[in-house]
């Protein structure tokens, strides 16, 4: 269905503005077809766009006039600016590898009705005018098909969002994308920083098991509310998590202090030091008596879920569902698989009776930023915490000690682990340690179990195949774990059963 808007910009800025808001949100296949007279603002625009995607306002775009097309590879995304004024007839945009280019990456296109009818259907057309003034202007923005609505609406809500919170005239560049539909700006505005977090709220699934999807089985976080939550409490305990300059929950917007990006790595090696630090901040979290209930700012509350047996199971079960038949070319068989849920709910039972605190569940090195200039915990600042849930204290010191993304030798994971041993026994008499490191090698042998087949599904269900290089460390993870005796009856079925390679 064919739709338009129209936006009035009043200074050459609201141009450079509207082409930032809009560089954020293009994607391999677009077409973006710019008209105008001449001088209207097509040229300004589209260097716009591209010095937003190259994040650097210096960088050289000449114009396309005379080459007719200019590529950009920028690492999120290759650009090509196609200039059509010289162009006799429509057929020459083959010779310009313009079908190549256009589904490779985006497209801008200058003078495009000099080949209007060979341009895709979703092609975006965004037309300039002249204003009321000299220096505005008119944007008006049609489409025929595609998902522009939606993509241009979220864009623009940010950008009031921005404007509401005091942030008018801030640049917004991409910081980062992650596993989940969340994503990342970085915001700057008058010498000020901050990170803007788009969260739309989770769409659910189809239902898995008991009429859910697996999101509500797994106890993922559905809206920002579970950020919100968790990183107040964080904050009124003394760990660092990222200040609240301001929200919009209902459209799952925030507005976070950047942190900075110094890492807990460096070179692809863990900084034993820096994982000492977090090993650290680990036994002091859980000293404290987490509640199950936070308040929200402006009123509400947010409950914190338990990491009961079907969130345990159903991720388990991810390495039934995708990295076995990934493998293999097919389904792990029946009755195997009814064995590998039984061996599995037999660990869960016994885990239920372990010491709980808040499992921030994803406590590794990207979620970790180091600060060289605080003392003690605040040595470092945790974010993404939102799937948080009540669960065994083991769960995130395996997350750390045994790092997904970044290689930790057998000894260095020993010297962490016996690092917290003695941290609690330090702190609390009654420690456990035998049954602390029982929890950590049947907990540590369930995150390498589920996350191969997470990111089997990120490649194979979600286009993100970048996943799969880890899947080597991950599998290494594993085959420590399942050394301890308590996990001697699951050693055994993934010797039978599990996949060679």
């Amino acid at each position: 269905m064919a739709a338009s808007l129209t936006i009035d910009l009043p200074d050459e800025a609201a141009t450079r503005r509207l082409a930032e808001d809009l560089a954020l949100i293009l994607r391999p296949g677009d077409v973006v077809a710019l008209h105008g007279d001449l001088g209207a603002g097509k040229s300004t625009l589209a260097r716009a766009v591209l010095r937003a995607l190259a994040d650097d306002p210096d960088l050289e775009v000449p114009s396309p006039t005379f080459t007719l097309v200019q590529a950009y590879a920028f690492p999120r995304l290759t650009v090509s600016h196609f200039d059509l004024y010289r162009i006799e007839h429509e057929d020459e945009l083959e010779e310009l590898g313009f079908e190549e280019a256009a589904s490779e990456g985006a497209a801008l296109v200058e003078w495009p009705q000099r080949a209007e009818s060979a341009l895709p259907a979703d092609t975006l057309l965004l037309s300039l005018s002249a204003g009321a003034t000299a220096d505005s202007r008119v944007a008006r923005l049609d489409w025929q098909t595609g998902d522009w609505e939606a993509r241009l609406g979220r864009t623009l809500r940010i950008r009031r969002f921005l404007d509401e919170a005091g942030w008018t005239r801030a640049t917004r560049r991409f910081l980062l994308g992650d596993a989940s539909t969340r994503s990342y700006e970085r915001i700057a505005r008058a010498g000020r920083h901050a990170i803007l977090m788009n969260a739309p709220q989770r769409a659910d699934g189809p239902p898995v098991r008991d009429g859910k999807p697996y999101s509500q089985i797994a106890h993922l976080a559905e809206d920002v509310r579970a950020f919100v939550g968790i990183g107040e409490g964080l904050r009124a305990r003394g760990f660092h998590a990222p200040e609240l300059f301001a929200h919009d929950m209902a459209h799952g917007l925030l507005l976070l202090e950047d942190l900075g990006a110094e890492a807990i790595v460096a070179d692809g090696a863990p900084l034993l030091e820096r994982y000492a630090a977090a090993i650290d901040l680990l036994a002091e979290l859980h000293t404290h008596d987490w509640p199950d209930v936070t308040p929200l700012p402006g009123g509400g509350t947010y409950r914190v879920p338990a990491y009961d047996a079907g969130a345990l199971s159903i991720e388990a079960e991810l390495y039934l569902d995708w990295y076995v038949p990934d493998v293999t070319g097919g389904p792990v068989p029946t009755e195997a698989a009814a064995e590998f849920k039984t061996l599995w709910a037999a660990q869960f039972e016994t885990l239920a009776r372990s010491e709980t605190t808040w499992v921030l569940r994803d406590f590794h090195s990207p979620n970790l930023i180091w600060r060289p200039q605080g003392s003690g915990t605040d040595r470092l600042a945790l974010i993404d915490y939102q799937d948080t849930v009540i669960g065994p204290t083991a769960y995130d010191v395996a997350s750390l000690a045994q790092d997904a993304r970044v290689t930790i030798p057998h000894d260095q994971e020993q010297e962490l682990v016996a690092r917290y041993v003695s941290l609690r026994r330090a702190q609390a008499a009654g420690f456990d340690a035998d049954a602390f490191r029982r929890d950590y090698a049947v907990l540590s042998a369930h995150r390498a179990t589920k996350i191969l087949g997470i990111f089997v599904r990120l490649d194979k269900r979600d286009g993100k195949p970048g996943y799969r290089k880890h899947i080597p460390r991950l599998r290494d993870y594993l085959a420590r774990s399942l050394e301890h005796p308590a996990l001697a009856d699951i050693k055994r079925w993934y010797q039978r059963h599990g996949p060679a390679q």
